[in-house]
């Protein structure tokens, strides 16, 4: 892929906006731990380090897109780079795996859900999340099938790695990923819509009156309205570079190489910026905490305009000293 400074320019602003967007998230779920110390959002958290994490791998990239003419780059170092992306990415989809599985299992086993997803089983899975995913991310680099045999000094992700490497992505781990997400949220939302039932029932036969409503039946469909717009976000974004790359791999006569690596790539790492976004709009809890930051950042430029305007004598200082100078100048217009 030759240098373009097009696309160096988008992926340096797509790279800013992952980093701050999810590190904001992330400083958010942090106080909420703080606060409430749930489990489910260390999960989130994760979530945002990993996205902010893949920010940082491609913006190592940028320099070589910006640079005109192109600037070579060794193979070494270029592998490297795209082991750190892909290792960023799988984490990322491991760990919104990991969020659709928990929410799943606080629906189906409420009154055990405490008891099974403790702080060392989600330490645990998030460990073994992060092992998984370097392994993954490096394993071009210990296997020769996974590698190009040639490379021209220009670092891109099919500069380095073989598309077979994507092919046995797609077969190991996003089809799979994809069926669990569907069983996950087809069986939440089994599940949500029989506890509706079950109190529309209560209600009508009078075991229960509206002021002993249960809230989980809200809380129930929010989780699975959470997992389904991960899922639409997750298939979306990669599901068209995996799609296409198993083409590239079946039909090699198909140079697809340019559309995979300018378009659909930078479609499949949008997803670390949609993660954030959804958060920020969908789960209330991070939402109401955004907001009291951005009062908090707003409370204190109000200080800090009231201490630099206090100690240079305000504008109530200002107007009262000047009027001496005006009195002086019409005294010497009236002379």
């Amino acid at each position: 892929m030759e240098s373009s400074f097009p696309f160096g320019a988008i992926l340096a602003v797509l790279a800013s906006l992952i980093i701050a967007a999810n590190v904001l998230v992330a400083v958010a779920v942090l106080l909420l731990i703080h606060k409430n110390d749930g489990v489910g959002l260390c999960f989130t958290l994760n979530l945002a380090v990993a996205d902010t994490l893949l920010g940082v791998a491609i913006s190592g990239l940028v320099t070589d897109q910006l640079s005109s003419p192109a600037r070579p780059t060794q193979k070494t170092l270029c592998s490297l780079r795209m082991a750190f992306v892909t290792s960023s990415a799988t984490a990322s989809v491991l760990t919104v795996m990991l969020i659709a599985f928990d929410r799943y299992l606080a629906i189906k086993q409420p009154l055990r859900y405490f008891q099974i997803m403790n702080g060392f089983v989600a330490g645990a899975c998030i460990a073994g999340l992060w092992l998984m995913s370097y392994l993954i991310g490096f394993l071009p680099l210990g296997v020769p099938i996974f590698r190009q045999t040639t490379y021209h000094g220009t670092c891109s992700f099919f500069a380095v790695f073989h598309p077979r490497f994507v092919l046995t992505l797609s077969c190991i781990g996003f089809f799979p990923a994809l069926l669990l997400f569907v069983f996950f949220y087809c069986d939440m939302l089994k599940i949500a819509s029989m506890h509706s039932q079950q109190i529309r029932k209560m209600e009508q036969a009078g075991a229960m009156t509206g002021a002993y409503r249960s809230p989980r039946t809200p809380s129930d469909f929010k989780a699975v309205r959470t997992v389904a717009v991960l899922i639409g976000s997750f298939t979306l974004s990669w599901s068209p570079f995996l799609i296409t790359g198993v083409v590239q791999v079946a039909c090699q006569k198909c140079y697809l190489y340019l559309v995979l690596e300018r378009y659909l790539w930078l479609l499949g790492v949008g997803n670390s910026l949609l993660n954030p976004l959804i958060y920020a709009y969908w789960q209330k809890e991070v939402r109401q905490q955004l907001y009291q930051m951005a009062l908090g950042v707003k409370k204190g430029l109000r200080s800090c305009l009231r201490l630099l305007s206090a100690r240079d004598g305000g504008p109530e200082g200002r107007r009262e000293n000047s009027y001496p100078i005006a009195i002086i100048s019409h005294s010497h217009l009236d002379g």
